[in-house]
């Protein structure tokens, strides 16, 4: 009996540092430049990507989270795809998307 409780005791551990390392995320917001780099495999590359278009074809907004950071962003339209082959001595393909912003401005009105 004195195992179940000791585990009880882990997992609800285990949640509560969850949740706190959650809540310390870094929210990084409009107004500030954020970049990082990642080296991954491909495998661990392609979920990644496969997630981000799933997000991008069934919203308008999408958010990128690690353990230390979170980036929530309204993204806009068109959204621009650019493929960058590179054949010349070791070869190189690079793929950039580039979301824009979404604004909630509405026009002016014309009367």
């Amino acid at each position: 009996m004195s195992e179940e409780n000791s585990m009880s005791e882990e997992t609800a551990s285990d949640e509560e540092t969850s949740a706190t390392t959650e809540s310390e995320r870094t929210t990084i917001r409009t107004g500030r430049k954020f970049d990082q780099d990642f080296r991954l495999d491909a495998s661990d590359a392609g979920e990644f990507l496969i997630t981000l278009g799933e997000q991008l074809r069934d919203d308008d907004e999408l958010k990128i989270v690690t353990d230390e950071w979170e980036l929530p962003f309204a993204f806009g339209e068109p959204v621009e795809l650019e493929i960058d082959f590179d054949g010349v001595g070791d070869p190189e393909l690079e793929i950039e998307l580039e979301l824009p912003g979404r604004t909630d401005d509405k026009p002016p009105e014309v009367e």
